[in-house]
C-alpha cells in the first residue's frame, strides 16, 4: 500500500483552497496517509493580459497538470470542473465529482460609506461598467442591459475586489462558490437567479483526474464523489460536448435534481449578446447524459447553430454529427 499520494494543482488561491480539502478529506479518511501538492503552473495562469476567449483552445488550466498525470509527478488532479475540457487524454479519466457549492454567479458591487453603493444588479445606473472575464456571463448581462459596458478582468479574487474598490468598475461578477470558499462571502450584493444568469457547465464543483490503471487511486478517492452533484454535471457536461464548446463563445447549461427527476437548462448566445438561445428538457436520473445531449440537439436545431458557426466558422448541424 502507497503511503504518500502527490495531488496536482494549480497555484491560485482558490486552486489550493480546492486540494487542500481534498487532501484534508483524504488524510481523514486514511490515516497515516501522507499527501503532498505540486504546484503547477497552466497555460491560463501565464496569460493575464489577454481575454481568455481570444486565446482559444481547450484545457488552458489543466492541460500541463495532466502532462504531470501522465509523467508520474501527480497521482491525482484537483480542479474546478467548469475548466475542464469534455475530452482527457489516453489513460486519465475523471474519477469524482465532489459535492456541490453554489452554482450560481455572484454580483458584487463596491463598499461605500459601511453599505453597497448599489444593491443589485437590476439597480445599476445607466452605462455601468461591468468587470467580467466571461463570454457566458457577459452575453446574458448585455441580453437584459444593453447599455452596460463589460470590462475585461483577470487575476485573482483578493486582485478583482481590490480593483473594483479603487473604482475601475460600478460591479463585478464572480462565481459565488469561489467567493464563499475563500471566506469572502459577506462582500456578495446579490445572487444572480439562473434566469438571469444561467451558470456556467460544472460551476460549483471540484473534479479529480486521475490515471485509469492507478487501481489504488481510484479505489482511495471514489468515496469523495457526490452522486447528487455528479448526475447534474455529467447532464451538464454531456450538452457541452454536443456543442463541441469552447471558451469562444458563450455557453451555459444548469441542471437541477428532484428526488429521481432531473431538469436541465441550456443556452448558447451570441458575444454581443442580442441573440439567446435557450432550452429545458426534464428527465430520469439514470439518462442524465442523453438528456444532455438532447437539450443540445434542441439548442442546435433553435439556431444555435448558426451561432456556433459563426464563431468557428463550419458546420455544427446535427446530420454532421450523428
Amino acid at each position: 500500500m502507497k503511503n504518500k499520494v502527490v495531488i496536482g494543482t494549480r497555484a491560485s488561491k482558490l486552486a489550493l483552497w480546492q486540494a487542500e480539502w481534498v487532501k484534508a478529506e483524504l488524510e481523514r479518511m486514511k490515516p497515516g496517509l501522507t499527501v503532498e501538492l505540486n504546484k503547477i503552473k497552466t497555460t491560463g495562469d501565464k496569460i493575464l493580459d489577454v481575454p481568455l476567449a481570444k486565446v482559444g483552445g481547450k484545457g488552458l488550466f489543466v492541460k500541463e497538470i495532466e502532462e504531470a498525470l501522465l509523467a508520474g509527478e501527480a497521482d491525482l488532479a484537483v480542479h474546478s470542473m467548469k475548466d475542464v475540457p469534455t475530452e482527457f487524454p489516453e489513460g486519465l479519466h475523471l474519477a469524482v465529482i465532489c459535492k456541490r457549492e453554489d452554482p450560481r454567479d455572484a454580483f458584487i458591487a463596491r463598499i461605500e460609506n459601511g453599505g453597497f453603493a448599489i444593491k443589485d444588479f437590476a439597480s445599476l445606473p445607466q452605462s455601468a461598467a461591468v468587470g467580467t472575464s466571461s463570454l457566458r456571463r457577459s452575453c446574458q448581462l448585455l441580453n437584459i442591459r444593453p447599455d452596460i459596458r463589460i470590462v475585461q478582468l483577470r487575476g485573482n479574487l483578493d486582485t478583482r475586489i481590490r480593483k473594483l474598490d479603487e473604482g475601475q468598475f460600478d460591479a463585478i461578477i464572480l462565481a459565488a462558490a469561489g467567493v464563499k470558499r475563500l471566506g469572502w462571502a459577506a462582500r456578495i450584493t446579490e445572487v444572480l437567479s439562473p434566469a438571469v444568469s444561467l451558470p456556467a457547465i460544472g460551476q460549483g464543483a471540484i473534479g479529480i483526474e486521475c490515471r485509469r490503471g492507478d487501481e489504488f487511486i481510484n479505489k482511495l478517492i471514489a468515496p469523495l464523489d457526490h452522486r447528487e452533484t455528479s448526475i447534474c454535471v455529467r447532464a451538464e457536461r454531456a450538452c457541452l460536448k454536443r456543442l463541441e464548446g469552447g471558451c469562444q463563445v458563450p455557453i451555459a447549461a444548469h441542471a437541477q435534481l428532484d428526488g429521481s427527476r432531473l431538469s436541465l437548462k441550456g443556452l448558447v448566445g451570441s458575444v454581443a449578446g442580442d441573440r439567446l438561445i435557450t432550452s429545458g428538457i426534464e428527465g430520469r436520473t439514470e439518462e442524465a447524459e442523453a438528456l444532455g445531449k438532447r437539450l443540445a440537439e434542441d439548442l442546435l436545431s433553435r439556431g444555435a447553430d448558426k451561432i456556433l458557426a459563426e464563431v468557428y466558422g463550419r458546420d455544427i448541424n446535427p446530420v454532421d454529427h450523428p
